[in-house]
């Protein structure tokens, strides 16, 4: 059953600049317990698709279009209010940096009982037996006597865990993740990673990985989006969209992965830069940093294709994706 389904979701951002077209057009969707990655570099539009889907987008940017179907209710439709009800409850976001979760003056035991009784009417004990097995859940060691220290007790590590306890407490049907691990080392992330997958699994929670890193969502997601310049270039299931690259821009991300290509071999760069969003260019946004580009490719952008089941690409000179790699 599907749990969230975006359709043609448009954000745009209103500067003195012009009008920067940060989500143009994004469409997903999301099955209970299932893992998407939504991929792009710094400036994509990644990280503004999930703050949309929460609706907490600020000024100048907001929603213009599209829907964002969360179990049978449009969340672009729904007051402020009706949003708070669901923030926290049924959707929950775990940021980059823990602390826009955490209060740092006040101890881990009061934001957490206080995050279980704004959504349900349980005594404290109740809440505070609940925040304990949350804690417990992202293998903290003696969760009862951490929940009486307060945030700068605990290191980065594990003050994300805190904050993905947090996201956890009322289970869930949808969290969206920020690229949570982006700051902590490789251990822990991988710790993290693992210990978030396995949680999917067993309660059926469905997850959008939001991130800039290829090789993090190879072992965590079900499926693949990649995002360039506010738009999806391509999705697919993840070991179809890793071994058989169709766009080229997904191709750069692939080759500029360490130990992804031959040993001794120099790391493959995407040339130039990401385009000006308030300028984009009339045809494809990353003509100008591609090595096949075309007179059609300056003149349209391509609109999004279907080569093989499952698979979805928005190039006019894809490589080759054949049924057999979806």
């Amino acid at each position: 059953m599907s749990v969230l389904d975006v359709r043609n979701l448009q954000t745009h951002f209103f500067t003195d600049a012009g009008v920067v077209k940060a989500v143009d057009g994004v469409s997903f969707s999301l099955g209970e317990g299932e893992v998407l990655g939504l991929v792009g570099e710094s400036g994509s539009g990644k990280s503004v698709t999930g703050f949309s889907i929460l609706r907490l987008v600020d000024p100048p940017g907001r929603v213009v279009g599209g829907q964002i179907d969360f179990r049978g209710q449009d969340l672009a439709k729904l007051s402020e209010r009706e949003m708070r009800s669901l923030r926290g409850n049924k959707i929950a976001m775990i940021f980059q940096d823990p602390m826009m979760t955490l209060n740092p003056v006040l101890k881990i035991e009061t934001q957490m009982v206080e995050a279980v009784r704004a959504h349900d009417r349980v005594s404290p004990a109740a809440a505070r037996d609940r925040a304990i097995k949350a804690l417990a859940k992202v293998g903290i060691p003696s969760p009862a006597e951490r929940l009486m220290a307060y945030p700068h007790q605990f290191s980065g590590g594990m003050r994300q865990r805190v904050a993905i306890a947090i996201a956890l407490l009322n289970g869930p049907d949808l969290i969206v993740a920020d690229e949570p691990t982006t700051a902590l080392d490789v251990t822990i992330q991988s710790q993290i990673l693992a210990e978030v997958q396995e949680l999917a699994r067993e309660t059926g929670t469905a997850l959008i990985w939001i991130t800039h890193d290829l090789a993090v969502v190879a072992g965590l997601a079900d499926k693949i989006s990649v995002m360039y310049a506010g738009r999806i270039v391509e999705s697919g299931p993840t070991d179809a969209v890793l071994t058989a690259p169709g766009h080229p821009y997904t191709e750069g991300l692939l080759g500029s992965i360490p130990g992804h290509g031959r040993r001794g071999e120099r790391l493959a760069q995407i040339p130039g830069m990401a385009p000006n969003m308030a300028r984009l260019p009339r045809g494809c946004a990353f003509a100008a940093r591609c090595t096949r580009t075309s007179e059609q490719c300056l003149q349209a952008a391509p609109e999004i294709t279907e080569p093989a089941t499952g698979r979805a690409l928005r190039c006019y000179h894809p490589n080759l994706v054949s049924e057999g790699a979806a």
